[in-house]
């Protein structure tokens, strides 16, 4: 499973580049439009659609990345007294459990991908296909579910705290 996980980690990497590079043309586009408005009367036709799609897409990007880092914010309020062993129990559950949302978020992005694209939907301004949006998510969605389950199952056999953060 920790080789799986390692292997998986430059994909990771991959996906949160291409998230980030997302976000950055998201910014570009949104200065171009304000600058254009400013300037011109005439901002980017579009501006507000493109942002929400790059935006939703950029994180979605970014999910794994971040999954694969440890990188979420772990309460532990309740559990700072409890043994090493039943932290890593309880933090196994917790990843399970960012699995299955994950999973469902993917799943439910692909399902609505397919039923908007069915539709023939398409953004107001620019008609842009809302499918693309929705099936642009699942991806990074699906890597994060495994990537989740993967800790998970390894925060179940270890035994060593330090051998779950690796």
């Amino acid at each position: 499973m920790r080789d799986v996980l390692r292997r998986l980690g430059p994909l990771c990497a991959v996906f949160g580049s291409l998230g980030a590079a997302v976000a950055l043309l998201v910014a570009v586009l949104m200065v171009a439009s304000v600058v254009m408005r400013a300037l011109w009367d005439q901002p980017i036709a579009g501006d507000v659609e493109m942002t929400q799609m790059g935006i939703a897409l950029g994180i979605s990007l970014c999910l794994p990345y971040a999954q694969v880092q440890r990188a979420n914010i772990i309460v532990d309020f309740f559990t700072q007294k409890a043994s090493p062993g039943t932290q890593r129990v309880l933090d196994a559950f917790g990843q399970f459990f960012l699995a299955l949302v994950y999973a469902l978020l993917a799943w439910r992005t692909s399902a609505g991908a397919l039923s908007v694209r069915e539709a023939g939907e398409t953004t107001m301004i620019i008609s842009l296909p809302m499918w693309w949006a929705y099936a642009s998510l699942a991806p990074g969605l699906a890597l994060a579910a495994v990537i989740a389950v993967l800790q998970g199952l390894i925060g179940l056999t270890s035994k060593d705290a330090q051998e779950v953060q690796a």
